[in-house]
């Protein structure tokens, strides 16, 4: 799915929220070792260096070179480019080998996968006893009645442009497979609920959903999901461009051990 996010690589950094710091320190209770972590999809690495807060190396990975391209530098963080033909072998081999990993996060793409290959690795390489996945993503955001009925408008239109598998994260990861033991924070078909602050002007939140790949399909499509009286309408309701707002995004979260 690498393709989907190379186009928008660039609005995908500018736009995107940014990940509580909380979320880690919530994380790293629940790891017995802080020694070696693994973000997947990490993209421009924005939760590898969160995640580099609490464990002494990251290894961040992405399918995609252009994300990888312009990922943010961090003394304990390692990127490497893994291509779809890499196989198993050379993917643990790279990360540390099996059972060395304390903590895997995938923040925003885990329903682009192909979960029963990346679950399995994740079995392989999470230490036994102690290690942890952590999946999380978010699907709405909050700002006022007025803006969220009209948001709701836009988001609506560019349903029939999403690819399949991101409807698991449309629905707040409801239905997506997560063979984990359950440590509390979010079990399968049961995600744990979490809110994402973020003050921002309209001119960030229109880059945000401008970086989405519906609207970027669309677009290869012939179809302006943005068209101008769609912005317009928007940025009325917002209360103009330049305007800061407290934005809520909804997010959700799926974390566990391996089950032994």
């Amino acid at each position: 799915m690498a393709g989907l996010f190379d186009k928008q690589a660039d609005l995908y950094l500018d736009g995107r929220p940014t990940y509580p710091a909380q979320w880690y320190s919530m994380l790293a209770d629940h790891t017995l070792h802080h020694s070696l972590a693994w973000d997947v999809g990490t993209g421009n690495g924005q939760a590898a260096l969160g995640v580099a807060e609490h464990y002494e190396q990251v290894i961040g990975t992405d399918v995609s070179e252009a994300q990888l391209k312009r990922s943010m530098t961090h003394p304990r963080v390692r990127y490497f480019h893994t291509p779809l033909s890499m196989s198993d072998d050379e993917i643990i081999s790279l990360i540390g080998g099996e059972d060395s990993v304390d903590l895997v996060t995938v923040a925003q793409a885990v329903h682009w996968f192909d979960l029963p290959k990346f679950y399995s690795l994740v079995a392989r390489l999470l230490r036994k006893p102690g290690g942890l996945l952590a999946v999380w993503c978010y699907n709405d955001a909050a700002v006022s009645p007025a803006f969220d009925s009209a948001f709701k408008r836009f988001h609506d239109s560019t349903l029939p442009f999403w690819h399949p598998n991101a409807f698991l994260s449309i629905e707040g990861y409801k239905r997506l497979p997560f063979p984990f033991e359950s440590i509390g924070l979010g079990s399968e078909g049961k995600p744990l609920e979490l809110d994402i602050p973020k003050e921002m002007s309209f001119e960030g939140f229109l880059k945000m959903i401008s970086s989405w790949s519906a609207v970027v399909t669309a677009k290869d499509q012939g179809v302006d999901l943005l068209s101008p009286t769609v912005v317009k309408e928007l940025e009325t309701v917002w209360g103009g461009s330049k305007l800061v707002r407290s934005v809520i995004y909804k997010a959700f979260m799926l974390a566990g051990k391996v089950r032994l």
